[in-house]
C-alpha cells in the first residue's frame, strides 16, 4: 500500500521536491500505522503532522507562485484548498471511528490518489513554468 517517490514526479524545484518526498514518507507512515492496527494516539499524531505539513507545503508553493507571477495561481490555490477540506473530512472519519479499514481505504483514495495526480500534473506544470521564468 505504500506510495513510492519516483524521479518522474520531480518538479525540478528543490524545495517543492523535498517537501513532496517528506509528504510521501509521512503518508506511508500513516498508512502503515493504520493498516497494522497501531493505537489511535499514534495514528492521530501522524495524521495531525500530515495536516500541519500540508499547510506549510501549500503556503511555500503558493508563495513561489505569487512571487513568480504564475498565471494559474488562483486555480492551483483552489485545488490546495479543496485538498485541505478533504483532509479535514478524513480527520473527522478518524476521530469518529479510529484507524479502521475504512479509514485506510479513504486515506488511499483521498490522500494518495490526490497527491499522485496533483504532483504529476499540476505541480510539474508549475515547475516547468518556474524554471523558464
Amino acid at each position: 500500500m505504500a506510495i513510492e517517490w519516483t524521479k518522474d514526479l520531480e518538479t525540478g524545484v528543490a524545495l517543492i521536491d523535498e517537501q513532496h518526498k517528506e509528504l510521501f514518507d509521512r503518508v506511508n507512515k500513516l498508512l502503515a500505522a493504520s493498516s497494522q492496527g497501531r493505537g489511535k494516539e499514534e495514528v492521530g499524531s501522524l495524521l495531525g503532522f500530515l495536516e500541519e505539513y500540508v499547510v506549510t507545503h501549500f503556503a511555500d508553493e503558493e508563495k513561489l507562485q505569487q512571487e513568480s507571477g504564475y498565471p494559474e495561481f488562483a486555480a492551483h490555490k483552489r485545488l490546495h484548498d479543496g485538498f485541505k477540506n478533504e483532509l479535514a473530512k478524513l480527520k473527522e472519519e478518524f476521530e469518529a471511528a479510529g484507524p479502521t479499514l475504512r479509514f485506510v481505504v479513504l486515506t488511499n483514495k483521498i490522500v494518495v490518489d490526490w497527491l499522485m495526480k496533483h504532483i504529476a500534473q499540476v505541480d510539474k506544470t508549475f515547475g516547468k513554468y518556474l524554471r523558464k521564468a
